[in-house]
C-alpha cells in the first residue's frame, strides 16, 4: 500500500528513529509498503521516519544509478565505519524540488539485518555510500539540508518559507 511521505518541515521528520526488536511480518508489511512508496515517488531510498514510522528501517533501488545492486531492506542499519570524502548532489523525497551539494563519507561499511532478520554487512563507495547515509540521517532525525553550509541552509529556508506561503507543494 502506497503511503504519504512526510514533507519538510513536518516535525515528525525530527524524531529519532527506535529500533526494531525483531524483523516479523508487520516489518516486512512495512518494507513492502515503502519499497511501494519509493517507486511511485520515483525515489532511490526511503526511511520508515518519511512515512511516519518512527522504526529503524530503510529501503533502498540505487539499479538506475549503480549496476549491479539490487533492492534491498535494511532493518536497524548503523553506520560502522567511514573514510574519504567527497561532495555529491542531494535530493529528498520529503523536500520536494530542493536539491544542494552535501559532503558525505566516500566509503562506508554498514550493519544492519536484512527482511528476513539475518545480520548484513555492507561495504559501499559512492553513490550507494552517499545513499545510505542520506537514509540511516533519516532515522537519526538528520534531513540533508541540516548538512549544507550556513549560507546554503539560508537559501533553503527562504525558498521553502515562501512555497509555504504560497501553498505550492501542498
Amino acid at each position: 500500500m502506497k503511503r504519504d511521505i512526510l514533507k519538510y518541515p513536518d516535525p515528525r521528520l525530527r524524531r529519532k528513529a527506535e529500533p526494531v526488536s525483531s524483523v516479523d511480518e508487520g516489518v516486512r508489511e512495512l518494507i513492502r509498503d515503502m519499497f511501494e512508496t519509493m517507486y511511485a515517488e520515483k525515489g532511490v531510498g526511503l526511511a520508515a521516519t518519511q512515512v511516519g514510522e518512527p522504526v529503524r528501517v530503510v529501503v533502498l533501488d540505487v539499479s538506475p544509478v549503480v549496476e549491479d545492486v539490487e533492492p534491498f531492506a535494511l532493518v536497524n542499519p548503523e553506520i560502522v565505519s567511514a573514510e574519504g570524502s567527497e561532495e555529491g548532489e542531494e535530493g529528498c523525497l520529503s523536500v520536494p524540488d530542493y536539491t544542494a551539494p552535501v559532503k558525505r563519507a566516500a566509503r562506508v561499511t554498514v550493519r544492519a539485518l536484512d527482511e528476513e532478520g539475518q545480520e548484513v554487512e555492507i561495504n559501499a563507495e559512492g553513490f550507494l555510500a552517499r545513499a545510505l547515509q542520506h537514509e540511516i540521517d533519516h532515522l537519526d532525525g538528520i534531513l540533508f539540508v541540516d548538512r549544507l553550509s550556513p549560507v546554503k541552509k539560508s537559501i533553503f529556508r527562504r525558498k521553502y518559507a515562501k512555497i509555504a506561503r504560497s501553498g505550492v507543494g501542498s
